[in-house]
């Protein structure tokens, strides 16, 4: 239970700093000088998750679930790829339906919709696949089956472990 919420804390903080560059970088396309994409908001928003991935790509993969990383670099950054390709969908799909569904096309309803409604359903489930489907290197226990003879099963290579009394 400890080690999650440690890993829950750091993924929260990779989260918080890729937030950063994402909200900052998407405002700057939008409404900084010269206004590069102000009328761009999709454009803005794949531009600014996409350097926002390679931070939280860089965070999550050498600190937060650097105990679950596998040898197999290609794999992990291909299905933390799609991971964050689905995850951006959402924060997009989010933005999308505000802006042009809804007409709400305010600076601030393009930000809630985007880095509120978005970031929250696009964040969990980014932590869901990242545990599921990307960083699964460690060794982990699978639940003993009911009525078998008390021992409980373990992954391939994982340490046998001891048989339970009683």
């Amino acid at each position: 239970m400890r080690e999650r919420l440690t890993e829950l804390v750091r993924f929260g903080f990779v989260g918080g700093l890729a937030f950063v560059v994402d909200a900052g970088l998407f405002n700057l396309l939008r409404f900084g000088p010269g206004e590069v994409l102000g009328h761009k908001p999709l454009t803005a928003k794949v531009l600014s998750v996409a350097v926002a991935t390679v931070v939280a790509w860089l965070g999550n993969r050498y600190w937060t679930f650097a105990a679950r990383r596998t040898g197999n670099r290609r794999r992990e950054f291909v299905a933390f790829a799609v991971a964050n390709v689905v995850g951006m969908a959402i924060a997009v799909g989010c933005l999308a339906f505000s802006h042009y569904v809804l007409d709400l096309t305010s600076p601030l309803a393009d930000n809630v919709a985007a880095n509120v409604v978005g970031l929250a359903l696009g964040t969990t489930f980014r932590y869901l696949a990242y545990r599921s489907f990307v960083f699964t290197g460690a060794d982990r226990a699978v639940p003993a089956a009911d009525g078998a003879d008390g021992l409980a099963v373990s992954a391939p290579g994982a340490p046998t472990p001891a048989p339970r009394l009683g």
